[in-house]
């Protein structure tokens, strides 16, 4: 399984209800080996948290409360 789907499935089972009530709009990266989160205002802080405290192993970072971290493109009428 893909670390974006093993993500996925953490934050589904273990943050999603909480994070969208508390966090909605911030960002979580999540490390899917140790289910360990990372909760921050941007994604980059997200990113770099997960980063710093496991340099050697992949997260993926979620926007909560949305079906994608970032959106590319100009919003259409």
């Amino acid at each position: 399984m893909s670390i974006a789907k093993q993500a996925k499935s953490v934050y589904e089972a273990d943050f999603r209800e909480k994070l969208e009530a508390e966090h909605f709009g911030e960002f979580v990266a999540i490390e899917p080996e140790s289910r360990e989160s990372f909760i921050a205002e941007t994604f980059i802080d997200a990113a770099m948290a997960a980063k710093e405290a496991f340099p050697n192993k992949k997260s993926f970072v979620i926007r909560i409360g949305h079906e994608a971290a970032i959106h590319i493109g100009a919003a259409t009428k």
